[in-house]
């Protein structure tokens, strides 16, 4: 009887003593995904930052994992597109402010697995109050749908379809509560939460912790604003993130949850931050690192270790694949994406798939054409043959020639190569005659 019992459980013993954290992790995972607004990888003290505190985001890398090379979009729309998604620009982005209907998102796909949906903060997405359950979001609370009231003081929002004008409130204090709602009132359900944050992009303004708060302001609707404002702005989103988090806890599903911070873009252009001790101008809408390398943090169930840091590169799309491993669903076979999951960095299982790169097509308003790279551990190559060694040369000032390569960069650069050749025709043939139907000017987006 004994030899009966042995040979039926020895297998599923040996697979839980071998693979520890794959036997724990497979109960699909609540999914809270944070998003900040303009806010490059030098804003935060756990990543060499010097400028700005970020008490809460340095203690979640210390309890999960940090990852060092994180790469967005350069800019937000472009960004929110990839993340949501799983695919390159170059295959689905049509034009600023816009996501094309026919789109599958990840909140789809999690939606249609039965999860509850959520997203809060700001859409950006297209002016169809329909769009976030059309994108697979059973509610939401957001800014910038159809219309672009102010986003901080007295802010004008939309929850669930509904425009709702907020007199003496924060308009990211707003979204957090809703978001904390949304957590409480799912908590034994599966569920997922978006968060694309209001902060921290201009208009640079007093938050509520601010000397000089003014609940009554009307606020900013233009690009107008004080750099000095920064600082608050980067600590209330800290304070935010913090929020979320105890609300996982006072919910008692933190450790049933996948949550994850990262941000849309570098940091914007009037703003200078200390990184190591060197100067970091903001670059968000150029494509050197500084314009689209990230923060990205995580926190997961059986984690293997705390206080991790990977270096493994992470592409915008591969989100997608990610948050479906965490919910443990497959990717239909009919849906192109270009995203690898990066679960088991997070879980730090051995056998992890590596990416050799990441690819990043851009182009602020759509087209036929944009710019074009593929970037390694080291080396990034444009579409045009400028080669760059990134590591040393961040700003991308001295191309490199192929008698100045080493041998390691030579096979590097064989392999980015070889990235680019795969995304050679990946754009539509539908954006030939583009720019016959464009207007001569486009206004800047609020």
């Amino acid at each position: 009887m004994y030899r009966r019992i042995l040979n039926r459980y020895l297998p599923i013993l040996l697979i839980c003593l071998l693979n520890p954290v794959d036997a724990a992790g497979s109960e699909p995972l609540n999914i809270v995904l944070l998003m900040a607004d303009d806010l490059g990888y030098e804003c935060l003290a756990c990543n060499g930052g010097e400028s700005y505190k970020t008490p809460t985001l340095d203690r979640l890398a210390k309890q999960g994992v940090r990852f060092t090379q994180c790469y967005s979009q350069p800019l937000c729309t472009p960004s929110r597109v990839k993340i949501m998604t799983g695919m390159s620009n170059k295959r689905n982005y049509v034009k600023f402010g816009i996501l094309e209907k026919s789109q599958v998102t990840f909140a789809h796909l999690l939606r249609d697995a039965g999860y509850r949906t959520c997203i809060a903060g700001k859409w950006q997405l297209g002016k169809d109050a329909s769009l976030p359950n059309h994108f697979g979001f059973d509610e939401h609370c957001l800014w910038q749908l159809t219309r672009l009231p102010s986003r901080y003081a007295t802010p004008g929002l939309e929850v669930n379809g509904q425009p709702r004008d907020f007199k003496q409130k924060y308009g990211p204090d707003v979204c957090t509560e809703f978001v904390c709602k949304f957590i409480e009132e799912n908590k034994h359900e599966k569920f997922l939460v978006y968060y694309p944050m209001i902060l921290t992009h201009c208009p640079f303004e007093p938050t509520p912790k601010s000397a000089d708060w003014n609940p009554d302001s009307p606020g900013s609707k233009t690009y107008k604003g004080k750099p000095k404002y920064f600082s608050d702005m980067v600590s209330h989103m800290d304070s935010i993130v913090a929020r979320i988090l105890k609300q996982l806890e006072a919910s008692g599903v933190a450790d049933k949850t996948l949550f994850l911070f990262t941000s849309d873009n570098g940091t914007d252009k009037p703003i200078v931050s200390k990184l190591d001790g060197r100067n970091v101008a903001g670059a968000k809408g150029k494509t050197i690192d500084d314009g689209c390398r990230v923060p990205l943090l995580a926190l997961s169930p059986h984690l293997k270790g705390n206080n991790r840091v990977c270096n493994d590169l992470v592409d915008f799309s591969d989100f997608l694949p990610t948050l479906c491993d965490a919910a443990a669903i497959s990717i239909p076979k009919d849906l192109k994406v270009d995203g690898v999951s990066f679960m088991s960095q997070i879980q730090g299982n051995p056998g992890r798939t590596k990416r050799d790169y990441v690819h990043i097509w851009y182009s602020r308003n759509g087209g036929p054409e944009g710019k074009e790279f593929v970037r390694g551990q080291s080396l990034k190559l444009y579409t045009d043959g400028r080669c760059f060694d990134v590591a040393t040369d961040p700003l991308e000032q001295k191309p490199l020639k192929d008698a100045q390569l080493s041998k390691k960069q030579k096979h590097e650069k064989a392999v980015l190569a070889k990235g680019l050749k795969k995304f050679e025709n990946a754009r539509p043939s539908k954006f030939a005659n583009w720019k016959k139907n464009q207007p001569q000017k486009n206004k800047r987006p609020k």
